[in-house]
């Protein structure tokens, strides 16, 4: 498919009228161990997507099927993959996936090889990493280096963070674990303070992040590390790695002690799996074990290419959410990771699916006649249930679910109490919600009544570890892309963040913004 073929969107296709009128089922009547065992896809990375407890009747499947063969969905994903500009808003490609492999081929243009570039940067970040945690490089006293902080915000900080937490624990229990991570986001400096109490000045590696090298809040926070370092008498060049594009002013710096490039087709909710999540999980839990989380979405990018959606979980996920969006008008989706190391995955999973979809305007530069991109939210389990499920099971929305689960701990210690051990009551509580959820439950007593039909779906595997972290990443991916191409939207700009961003700077302005409404808030905040 072309870059200038005419997209349209599923409201557009033959089968959107029989497609809107079909009824969500009724998953107290429909929901039996038959349809669990039937309705499971494999997901890549050793992980299960199970659909039984969606209220999405094999009727409804049929036509969201229709629908995706129509819009071209698997063409378009190829498109993406053979580097046909598809973020047409900036006039990019969209190369992520060339980043863990090539699912379709190498991706040359113009006589460039993206693939091999990106490998290229690939194996000299593990090169570096293997140097830092072999002691090889050592600090400017002669030390090694035992704690690494990463700074950086949006997708350069939510992705690799989310990443880091997962595998922690698995890469301690493993071996590999060697150096700490530590993350700098917020421009309050309150956040780079309490990381940098926390860390021997002269022992810290300092990782950089801003593909164009004029991030604010980035800067910002480097500004500060760098003094603190300068007021304890040691040299920022010889502690401090970039992470940008080669056009930045961060590239080819002296300051920097290395640097790692991306470019501008690598957009930042989805660069987890470039240098900019690769340089602080390679420093810490090892180039393998990134090498393996890259390895685990490769796979599930090329089961993406299937068409039948029945056979593809990322493309069945996505419909799924389009029909629970669009058809049946539901706003929000809940990620309920039943693992304590995906603690921080649902907020990454915010910025990509809200920052991809959360939009009101088509390729076509027309509005969308249809409700997009959900909103997100989500706590791992158990801690969720005693927070906010209380209106996941009885408030008046119903809010589609989305578990993810492991059968094995990423450790050893896990002593039986009451007769059970901890993993098994964790997986008893998400097997539990599953059903109450679906099923509901009479009582004459109206505040003990659940309705029940409230559907969720399941991603599970036997453990958490760098392939199945890998794959559940690239299925959110692939997800999100396939429903901005359902609802006919870029998914891989972000204008909605640029707005706030320029009133920043009219804020901060030596003359004052000019706007009185401005400056009335500015006073109220301590903005002046």
């Amino acid at each position: 498919m072309k870059q200038d073929a005419p997209y349209t969107s599923i409201d557009q296709t033959a089968a959107w009228p029989a497609l809107r009128t079909i009824p969500a089922e009724r998953l107290a009547d429909c929901l039996d161990a038959g349809r669990v065992q039937r309705r499971q896809v494999p997901a890549g990375g050793g992980l299960t997507y199970s659909y039984a407890a969606m209220d999405v009747s094999d009727q409804a499947i049929d036509r969201l099927t229709q629908a995706a063969t129509e819009l071209g969905l698997i063409d378009q994903y190829r498109s993406v993959l053979a580097g046909e500009v598809m973020n047409r808003g900036e006039k990019r490609m969209v190369l992520h996936h060339a980043l863990r492999g090539a699912p379709a081929g190498p991706v040359v243009v113009d006589g460039f090889d993206f693939t091999a570039f990106y490998a290229a940067e690939g194996q000299r970040l593990y090169r570096f990493a293997e140097a830092v945690r072999s002691g090889r490089l050592k600090t400017a006293a002669g030390a090694s280096f035992v704690d690494v902080v990463q700074i950086g915000i949006g997708g350069s900080d939510l992705g690799p963070r989310a990443l880091y937490l997962a595998l922690e624990q698995h890469a301690r229990s493993t071996g590999s674990l060697k150096l700490r991570a530590h993350f700098i986001s917020n421009v309050d400096p309150d956040d780079a303070n309490g990381v940098l109490a926390a860390i021997d000045p002269a022992r810290c590696l300092f990782i950089v992040v801003s593909k164009s090298g004029t991030t604010q809040e980035t800067l910002a926070n480097e500004a500060l590390v760098r003094g603190w370092l300068q007021e304890r008498g040691l040299d920022a060049a010889r502690q401090v790695v970039a992470v940008t594009s080669q056009t930045s002013p961060l590239a080819h710096n002296p300051a920097y002690l290395d640097s790692f490039y991306i470019d501008d087709y690598i957009g930042g909710r989805y660069s987890a799996t470039s240098a900019v999540g690769g340089v602080i999980l390679a420093l810490t839990l090892g180039p393998q074990l990134f090498q393996d989380l890259l390895d685990g979405a490769a796979e599930a990018d090329r089961l993406a290419l299937e068409h039948d959606p029945r056979r593809n979980a990322a493309l069945l996920d996505a419909l799924l959410g389009v029909f629970e969006r669009s058809v049946l008008g539901r706003a929000a989706t809940a990620v309920l990771p039943y693992s304590q190391a995906l603690s921080r995955f649902p907020a990454h999973l915010q910025q990509l699916d809200m920052e991809s979809n959360g939009k009101t305007n088509r390729r076509d530069d027309r509005p969308t006649v249809l409700p997009t991109g959900p909103v997100i939210l989500g706590e791992p389990g158990t801690n969720g249930q005693h927070s906010f499920y209380q209106l996941l099971h009885q408030g008046v929305d119903i809010v589609p679910l989305q578990f993810i689960a492991f059968r094995r701990n990423q450790t050893d210690h896990d002593p039986a109490f009451e007769g059970s051990s901890a993993r098994r009551k964790l997986n008893a509580n998400l097997t539990a919600q599953i059903v109450a959820f679906a099923r509901g439950k009479p009582d004459a007593d109206p505040n003990k009544a659940f309705s029940g039909g409230r559907p969720s779906s399941l991603l599970v595997g036997d453990a958490l570890d760098g392939r199945a972290l890998g794959a559940l990443l690239a299925h959110y991916e692939n997800k999100v892309m396939f429903q901005g191409f359902a609802w006919n939207l870029n998914s891989f700009d972000q204008e909605g963040v640029q707005l706030g961003k320029k009133l920043t700077q009219q804020v901060l302005a030596p003359s004052g913004s000019g706007d009185s409404l401005l400056d009335a808030y500015a006073g109220l905040t301590g903005a002046v």
